[in-house]
C-alpha cells in the first residue's frame, strides 16, 4: 500500500499543480463569453501604451481576447495551461509570485516601448513569453537536472517563440511578446535563490559550515615520504652499526707481526 501511494504521488502532485493553471484558463473563456452578452467591446480596455487611459490595460489586457477571431483564445489558453501548470508543479513557493509579476510587469513594461501609435494589445501571449522566458531560464541558472530537463522541454516545445519578438507579422503584438520575454528572464534572476535548489554535495556543506575536507591524497603522500624516511633511518642506523662492529673487532684482533728474511751471500 506504501509503494502504490509513493507511486501515484507524483501524479496527485500535478493535478494540484493544475487547478490554478485551469482556473486561470477559466478565467479567460468566461471574459471572452462576457464580451458576447455586453454590448460595450471589451477590446476597448486593452493596454494602450503611452496613454493614460491605457494604463488599465495593464490589469485587463491578459483577460481580453479578440471577439471576431476564436482562434485567438484557442492558440494561448493551451500554452497557458501547459505553461502555469509546469510552474506550479516545479515552482510552489513562488509560483504565484512569479506569475503576478508576470502579469503586472509585463504590462507596465509593454505601455513603456508598445509605441505611440495607437495600436490596443490584447490578449495573454505576453505573459505565456514570460512564463516561458522563466521557466528556461530559470532551470539554466539553478543548474539542476530535472529543472535543466524542463528548460530543454520548452525550448521542444515552444522554441519557435523567440520568432514572435519580431516585428514579422502584421496586427501581432511582438512588443509584448518581447516585453513578456525580458520580464521573465529578469524574474528567473530574481528569484533564482528562492525555489527548487540542487541538492548540495556533502564537501559544499562542509565548506559552507568552514570545515576543512580531509586531504586524503595529501594524508597519503605524507604517509609514503614518513615510510621512506623511517626506511632510510633505519638503513643509515644499520651501516653505523655495521662500521662500528668492523671498528671493534679491528681494535680486538692481536696485531700482525710479519718477518722478512733475508739470506745473506
Amino acid at each position: 500500500m506504501g509503494r502504490m501511494k509513493t507511486a501515484l504521488y507524483p501524479h496527485r502532485q500535478l493535478r494540484q499543480a493544475a487547478l490554478p493553471a485551469l482556473l486561470v484558463v477559466v478565467i479567460m473563456w468566461l471574459s471572452y463569453w462576457a464580451d458576447f452578452l455586453f454590448v460595450t467591446d471589451f477590446q476597448r480596455y486593452g493596454l494602450q501604451a503611452l496613454d493614460a487611459q491605457g494604463l488599465r490595460g495593464i490589469v485587463l489586457m491578459p483577460w481580453i481576447h479578440a471577439h471576431s477571431d476564436v482562434k485567438h483564445i484557442l492558440n494561448n489558453s493551451l500554452p497557458t495551461f501547459l505553461l502555469l501548470t509546469l510552474l506550479f508543479d516545479a515552482y510552489k513557493v513562488i509560483a504565484w509570485r512569479v506569475f503576478l509579476a508576470s502579469w503586472l510587469f509585463t504590462g507596465v513594461l509593454l505601455w513603456l516601448i508598445g509605441g505611440s501609435n495607437g495600436a490596443i494589445h490584447i490578449g495573454m501571449s505576453g505573459v505565456i513569453y514570460a512564463l516561458t522566458g522563466f521557466l528556461f531560464t530559470s532551470g539554466v541558472l539553478r543548474k539542476y537536472l530535472p529543472l535543466q530537463a524542463l528548460s530543454l522541454f520548452i525550448v521542444f516545445l515552444y522554441g519557435s517563440m523567440i520568432w514572435g519578438v519580431f516585428p514579422t507579422q502584421p496586427r501581432v503584438s511582438w512588443q509584448g511578446h518581447l516585453s513578456g520575454l525580458i520580464v521573465g528572464v529578469v524574474l528567473a534572476f530574481i528569484y533564482r535563490k528562492r525555489g527548487p535548489q540542487r541538492p548540495k554535495y556533502q564537501y559544499e556543506i562542509e565548506k559552507e559550515l568552514g570545515i576543512e575536507p580531509p586531504d586524503f591524497e595529501g594524508d597519503l603522500r605524507r604517509a609514503i615520504e614518513a615510510e621512506e624516511a623511517l626506511a632510510r633511518a633505519a638503513q643509515a642506523a644499520a651501516l653505523e652499526a655495521e662500521s662500528l662492529e668492523n671498528a671493534q673487532n679491528a681494535e680486538q684482533a692481536p696485531p700482525i707481526v710479519v718477518y722478512d728474511y733475508k739470506k745473506n751471500d
